[in-house]
């Protein structure tokens, strides 16, 4: 806080704070947003890199989250996208065997 005088740690006019808002929103998404992106994903389907990374997971194995997140961070850049996509195609391949197993 200001002083008022020309020296010291806490020279300066004298004035009142006021209070930043914070306006950013990363990383939250609206309602409207996240539907239509569902709606495009059911009308559009899976990328074709994508497809391979449920293939991967379909065929599995031990070390299959390790080579869907290599495969995933080549295509993608970083690693929290390759971690992302890997769990987001493996919520899709839990619903697909889960509407098989309704119908």
């Amino acid at each position: 806080m200001a002083n008022g005088l020309a020296k010291g740690q806490d020279k300066g006019h004298a004035t009142t704070k006021i209070a930043k808002v914070n306006r950013s929103r990363k990383g939250s998404q609206h309602k409207r947003v996240h539907n239509v992106r569902a709606l495009v994903r059911e009308v559009v389907g899976l990328s074709p890199y994508e497809r391979r990374i449920l293939d991967m997971i379909k065929t599995g194995g031990a070390s299959a989250d390790k080579r869907i997140y290599k495969f995933a961070k080549r295509r993608l850049g970083s690693h929290k996208r390759a971690v992302q996509k890997r769990e987001d195609i493996k919520q899709v391949n839990a619903d697909q065997r889960a509407k098989q197993a309704a119908a």
